[in-house]
């Protein structure tokens, strides 16, 4: 079983509120616009980072991470990039992909907006677990907890950080 913190769009912004997460888990997973790739160097000093450069980033961040990531965790077949759109109404050429690859569970950010939904027409498990960075248009800083265990995701828990800058 694999303990897993799943974050997106941080936009250069590393909330201290992140580390008892990442303390507890196995994995931190970032979906993309990462911003300022201090914000990797702070989680691999205390977990292994998996990541993929969204479209704020950078040659550094592109250097580093894939625009698409494909693994597996435990028996559960994993596939994370950055824009993706939802169930019912994704970006061009992911369906297509999503058909070849045949993922457990995909993974995306880019919308600033928390959605966790099953796709019964693909048979995954869609991600996104909103942003946790102060830029954009999300009201509060979200991100998600949970367990892999064998292919199945259990305890499953939406982080609130508390709100973006500027909102009261």
């Amino acid at each position: 079983m694999k303990k897993i913190l799943l974050i997106s769009d941080t936009h250069g912004h590393f909330d201290p509120k992140l580390v008892k997460y990442i303390q507890d888990v196995d994995e931190v997973w970032h979906a993309g616009d990462i911003g300022d790739m201090c914000v990797c160097e702070q989680i691999k000093k205390l977990k292994p980072l998996r990541a993929v450069w969204g479209n704020i980033d950078g040659q550094k961040a592109r250097g580093e991470f894939e625009e698409h990531l494909i693994f597996n965790c435990e028996e559960a077949k994993i596939y994370i990039t950055h824009i993706a759109g939802y169930p019912g109404k994704y970006a061009n050429g992911i369906k297509e992909r999503l058909l070849v690859e045949k993922p457990d569970v995909f993974i995306c950010g880019h919308s600033h907006i928390l959605k966790v939904m099953y796709d019964k027409s693909l048979n995954l498990l869609f991600m996104n677990p909103g942003a946790c960075g102060m830029s954009g248009f999300h009201q509060v800083k979200t991100l998600l907890k949970f367990e892999i265990d064998g292919k199945e995701i259990k305890n499953l828990n939406v982080i609130e950080l508390g709100p973006r800058a500027g909102i009261k």
